[in-house]
This record gives structure tokens, sequence and C-alpha cells, in this order.
């Protein structure tokens, strides 16, 4: 298995299948989200259902969180690999000739990523760990309601915060742009297909992100000062 790690193609693989992996999750995470914008109800039903369920907590939760690392790690690593053989391409020619700007530059949108993922689990995952198993709370209540999207709102009141979202969601974007389809190849997709992932993977780069945009831009301009 450490022989799969080493190889150029079993890195490829590993990072297209965490790839395919947390891109999965984004769907997930939006359609939750995106309940807080249509029915603040239904919104807290399902927030309190996956706040409280044993195997999204005690299992999926941390094959999340081991997802985010390794993509991640296995991005830095393939970055440092791809950077030393282009150093050897650019002697020879121009190494920009046949790859696109953001295939060169994931190493950036990754980064700002990841700043934003930091962000995130200090705005709701760590104070959820902090209430549910240091506080012991499970009931997912506050004054007798339930608190999810209240704590929503609250998260999207400060314009700099939100501004943080949305310059994230739009590297996001960016990445998802090129990520898309690279996963797809990486696990030997046939050309013929490119042109039809390409398409795919460009709507999914934009309404992913714009999704997220539009719900921390409407907790903005709804919340109640």
């Amino acid at each position: 298995m450490s022989g799969f790690f080493k190889s150029s193609i079993g890195r490829k693989v590993s990072m297209a299948l965490s790839a395919f992996f947390l891109m999965f999750f984004l769907l997930q995470h939006l359609a939750i989200n995106i309940l807080s914008v249509f029915s603040p109800d239904t919104f807290n039903e399902v927030s309190h259902f996956m706040g409280t369920n044993p195997l999204v907590q005690f299992a999926l939760q941390p094959v999340l969180i081991f997802g985010v690392v390794f993509h991640f790690v296995m991005g830095f690593i393939l970055e440092l690999k791809n950077r030393k053989a282009r150093n050897v391409s650019y002697a020879k020619n121009n190494g920009g000739a046949n790859s696109s700007w953001m295939s060169r530059n994931m190493i950036y949108s990754g980064v700002a990523i990841l700043a934003f993922i930091i962000l995130h689990f200090i705005d709701f995952w760590f104070p959820e760990i902090n209430t549910k198993f240091i506080q012991g709370d499970w009931s997912g209540l506050h004054d007798g309601q339930f608190r999810y999207y209240h704590e929503l709102q609250e998260k999207f009141v400060n314009p700099i915060r939100v501004a943080a979202y949305v310059i994230a969601f739009v590297f996001l974007g960016l990445h998802l742009a090129h990520g898309f389809t690279s996963a797809f190849q990486s696990m030997g997709s046939n050309a013929g297909r490119k042109k039809t992932l390409q398409t795919i993977g460009k709507a999914y780069s934009i309404i992913i992100p714009l999704g997220f945009i539009i719900v921390a831009l409407y907790h903005h301009l709804n919340h109640n000062h």
C-alpha cells in the first residue's frame, strides 16, 4: 500500500478519490444550508438530526475530517512534485503552453480554502464540540427553541466575516473549476468525455459556491439587528 501512495498514479488516484468525497459533501452541506433560506424550521430539524445522529457524529464526521486533511496534505505533496517537474520543463520549453493558469496555481486557491476551513471550524465546529462534548448539552435547544438557525444568522452579522466567506467561495469556485475535471481524468476518464465533464464541472464550480454565497448574503441582509 505504501508503494501505491509513493507512485505518481497512486497519489493522483488518492487525490481524486478524496476530491470526489469532498465534492459530494459540499453538495450535501449546501442542500442543508439552503434550507435555512426557505424553511428555518426544516433547517433546524435537519441540523438537529445531523448534529445528534451517532452515525454522523462518531463515524462520518471523523471520516470527513480525515478526508479534508488527507486531500490538503496530498495536494501539497503533488504540488511539490509538479513544481520540480515544471522546473525541468521550463528549461526545455514554455511550461505554460500546455496547461491553464488555474492548473498551475491550484496551491494558492487551496491555501485560501484551507484558511477558510479554519475560520469555519472556529465559527461553527469548535463551538458545537464545546456545547456537546464539554458542556454535555445534546438538546440543540436555546431558550426552549432549536438554536441552529439563530446561530447561523449570528455568524453573518459582521460584514467583514461575510466578505471573507464570499471571497473564500470565489476561490472554491476557481479550485473546483479545474479540480472537478482533473479528478475524473485521474480516474481514467477517456478523452471523449472531457468536454461533457468540463461542462458539468463548470456548472458545479459555479452553482455550489454561488449557493453558499447566497446563504451568507441572505442571512446578513435579513438578520434582525
